[in-house]
């Protein structure tokens, strides 16, 4: 495998620094829409939004640098070949930074009632209309050409929580391994500079990890994602997969666990040396009435906000904590008002972000290891 970073398909991963404690990492990753810094936090935006914010929002006034959106909810609805006629997602949606696209497989397996695994891909029954598609693995490479992301993702097959005996998950993971060989062979036919990505996967399973993570390190991938997580496992069993996994990745190309996490576990990734990561809850928390706060979480139904005329944060800079007081937040909320969803997604997505932003600051002057302390210390208060 080349040791060398090197421009691989379009992407290339700049190593900047590296906390010799823990191995937190700090780079820039070079894509065809811009730099994005890492460690990253990516909005999702699934089917082509990241939901209650405009893309001018996202980036003027949160200065996100990749979104991610899905595969399979594109493909279903309005379709990748009218995506592709309109110059691909970046212009179909109007947003001119990277972009990064899930290949759905997780879609497929937790959303269609309906679904048959083969070696060839999945036979799987849309969720909208109850019509049958098949995924392979050239296919979702193809549809993810369509849409014109930065990162593709690799069809794989996610399992669910509690994991299947160990017996089971080792046909998973070989069948994930010749997915991804089918789509990297496929993907390599033809120039582009979209990357792709294949999925580590193997449940619960530290030889299986190890075992799904030697084999796809033979693809040497532009980069690598890490699986078969917050499907409902105990944090503290995601975090030893992670462990398990990333010791063994590339230093010189960027590692993404996919769909972790909450606030306060975002540290702990990035102290396992990952770069990248995803999860809805910031916006989904938000329409919920939840909101992240650096004084913990505000669930702003609640009565004690009715003659609050204090800001959300009073340590955050956006736009919600700068104008809007816990009361009228709360009267938007209980009102139904759409506007709730806007303010509450602005500052919750820019809570994960400024997280993000403080934690790679760290890493770039050596104080990695404080923060972490103090983040552990924060949370174990928040708890009790």
């Amino acid at each position: 495998m080349d040791s060398n970073p090197t421009l691989t398909e379009g992407l290339h991963f700049e190593l900047q620094a590296q906390c010799p404690v823990t191995g937190a990492r700090a780079g820039l990753l070079h894509t065809p829409h811009g730099i994005v810094e890492t460690p990253v936090f990516m909005p999702v935006g699934t089917q082509g939004t990241v939901k209650g914010l405009t893309p001018a929002q996202l980036e003027h006034d949160l200065d996100a640098k990749i979104i991610l959106s899905n595969t399979y909810h594109l493909y279903l609805r309005p379709g990748h070949e009218l995506i592709r006629d309109f110059g691909g997602l970046h212009e179909y949606i109007r947003w001119p930074r990277a972009i990064l696209t899930d290949s759905g497989g997780f879609q497929v397996f937790s959303l269609s009632k309906i679904r048959q695994v083969t070696e060839e891909g999945v036979v799987f029954q849309s969720h909208l209309n109850g019509d049958k598609h098949l995924f392979t693995a050239e296919s979702t490479v193809d549809v993810q050409r369509a849409l014109g992301s930065d990162i593709m993702m690799v069809l794989d097959e996610c399992l669910e929580y509690p994991s299947p005996p160990e017996r089971e998950v080792r046909q998973s993971i070989h069948r994930t391994i010749r997915w991804a060989e089918q789509a990297f062979r496929h993907y390599r036919q033809r120039e582009t500079n979209q990357a792709l990505f294949p999925i580590v996967q193997g449940s619960m399973f530290p030889s299986l990890r190890l075992e799904c993570t030697e084999k796809l390190l033979e693809l040497n991938a532009p980069g690598y994602a890490i699986g078969g997580l917050s499907v409902g496992e105990p944090r503290e069993e995601s975090m030893a997969m992670t462990e398990v996994t990333t010791p063994l990745l590339p230093k010189n190309r960027p590692r993404y666990v996919m769909g972790v996490g909450k606030p306060e576990e975002l540290i702990e990734y990035v102290a396992r040396g990952i770069d990248m990561m995803d999860c809805v809850m910031p916006s989904r928390n938000a329409r919920n009435g939840c909101l992240f706060t650096s004084g913990g979480r505000v669930i702003i139904k609640n009565s004690r906000y009715r003659d609050d005329s204090g800001p959300l944060d009073p340590a955050c800079p956006c736009y919600t904590c700068q104008n809007f007081s816990k009361s009228y937040l709360r009267h938007l909320f209980l009102a139904g008002e759409i506007l709730f969803s806007v303010l509450g997604t602005l500052h919750n997505i820019r809570y994960y972000l400024d997280i993000m932003r403080r934690i790679r600051q760290s890493i770039l002057l050596g104080e990695f290891p404080e923060l972490l302390r103090a983040s552990r210390i924060a949370t174990v208060v928040e708890r009790a």
